[in-house]
């Protein structure tokens, strides 16, 4: 497994275990991490912060020459606001834990010169469909149902 993409699965249970959902996000920059996040919606009470955009927060202000040098790791295929957020800054390349459970603007990011893959890991796949079986209601609110 990719450690990065652990590095992610790990913010993810951190939310879950924190009473969140389970999406977690890294920032990679030369081989190295420079921002972790993970939604945190509820325990903030916040409408912003998804997983990756508290990545972003987290890794603080970056020259935009950092951000091309970057991977965004997601454990879930990046809703709209998310995608937008790298697209703003240029980051070339996210590496998507699964986008079966839902799957954000791909081909509009991919459009854009950005290289888009998706794993479809089997542990990200079960993070979300247990969670999303367990608080559908909480999961529509994340994603604007």
């Amino acid at each position: 497994m990719d450690h990065f993409l652990q590095a992610a699965i790990e913010e993810a249970k951190k939310g879950l275990a924190a009473g969140g959902i389970p999406i977690g996000s890294v920032l990679v920059c030369d081989g190295k991490i420079i921002g972790r996040g993970h939604n945190q919606r509820v325990q903030q009470g916040s409408v912003i912060h998804h997983a990756e955009m508290n990545c972003l927060e987290n890794a603080g202000r970056q020259k935009a020459s950092v951000y091309r040098r970057c991977t965004l790791y997601s454990t879930l295929s990046p809703c709209p606001m998310c995608s937008g957020a790298a697209l703003l800054y240029k980051i070339p390349r996210i590496v998507i834990g699964e986008n079966l459970t839902f799957k954000g603007p791909e081909e509009y990011v991919r459009s854009q010169g950005v290289e888009v893959e998706v794993r479809q890991d089997a542990a990200c796949i079960q993070l979300m469909r247990e969670f999303i079986s367990a608080k559908p209601e909480l999961w529509n609110e994340d994603i604007g149902v």
